[in-house]
């Protein structure tokens, strides 16, 4: 008994460090919620900033219009919208520009992007720094040389010729897009595919297209937006209601009624419906990392 008394302090020694230990580290997980937590609080109030005129527009769209005896919440001024403006052409002319320039962007953005990756020569270094210059030049610049130009060949007041313009100034920005994404696709999975007898070209396809696809979207969805958001160019080459776009649309509809809100803001819903849809539909395709265990034990 009296040997083993000597012992006792050293064997509690270690469990009063272990508690004596506790303190900091409560401190430090107590700091780390706590930046969580104000983290948290300035990301709710930003997202509340930005969802305020989305608000605002909801509200005004579903509130009684003028001379309406309706009490409440009404879709009286989508009832207004659809039987008395062009607005279905209008959806209808922005939904086809925008779609043909998202596919023609992407079908010529996916091959032009794959050789500025994998080349590594002058020529391809010349035209990278050629797209680069071409990105950073304002649209703006061009438009009067453009309807000058289309005015010869009769696209003036045209989808065809807007949607050309729209495939010109995208394609250089989804070059970039796509370039950079299929940088972080290792070439060890193409030259895998080498090795087993596949071409180029059925490299490109099979593995590094198919690994491709959040870059495909996000390529995708810039176009998208680009040509749907446009006001600028469709305002100067479109001059017939019939072959208006929605933003053009829009402000035309306003100016009519300036003191009327409530058929307005009906048509800025409709407007933007169709952006949210393609958020809301394609956001589960988006991944991070998708290839990240192909290289495995490198």
């Amino acid at each position: 008994m009296s040997g083993s008394a000597p012992n006792a302090p050293a064997a509690l020694a270690p469990r009063q460090l272990s508690t004596e230990q506790k303190g900091p580290r409560r401190r430090t997980v107590d700091h780390g919620a706590r930046g969580q937590w104000w983290r948290f609080l300035l990301m709710a109030v930003i997202t509340g900033v930005v969802l305020v005129p989305i608000v605002s527009v909801l509200w005004l769209s579903l509130r009684p219009g003028l001379g309406s005896s309706a009490v409440g919440p009404t879709l009286e001024n989508f009832q207004i919208v659809f039987s008395r403006t062009q607005v279905v052409t209008w959806l209808g002319n922005s939904l086809l520009t925008a779609l043909v320039t998202v596919a023609i962007a992407v079908i010529v953005a996916a091959p032009a992007g794959y050789v500025l990756s994998r080349g590594r020569n002058k020529l391809v270094s010349g035209y990278s720094l050629l797209l680069f210059v071409v990105q950073s030049v304002p649209i703006v610049i061009s438009v009067i040389p453009l309807f000058i130009l289309f005015a010869q060949l009769q696209l003036v007041d045209t989808l065809t010729g807007i949607t050309i313009i729209y495939v010109g100034s995208t394609m250089s920005v989804a070059i970039w897009m796509m370039t950079a994404y299929y940088d972080s696709i290792p070439v060890a999975l193409e030259e895998a595919a080498w090795i087993d007898g596949a071409s180029v070209f059925g490299g490109f396809a099979r593995i590094v297209l198919r690994n491709s696809l959040p870059g495909v979207l996000s390529t995708a969805i810039f176009c998208f937006l680009l040509a749907w958001n446009d006001y600028l160019v469709a305002l100067v080459f479109l001059r017939s209601s019939g072959n208006f776009t929605l933003p053009v649309g829009l402000q035309t509809f306003f100016q009519q009624n300036t003191t009327n809100w409530g058929p307005v803001m009906a048509v800025a819903v409709i407007m933007m419906l169709p952006p949210v849809i393609v958020f809301a539909v394609l956001n589960r395709y988006f991944s991070v990392g998708g290839i990240g265990g192909s290289l495995a034990g490198r």
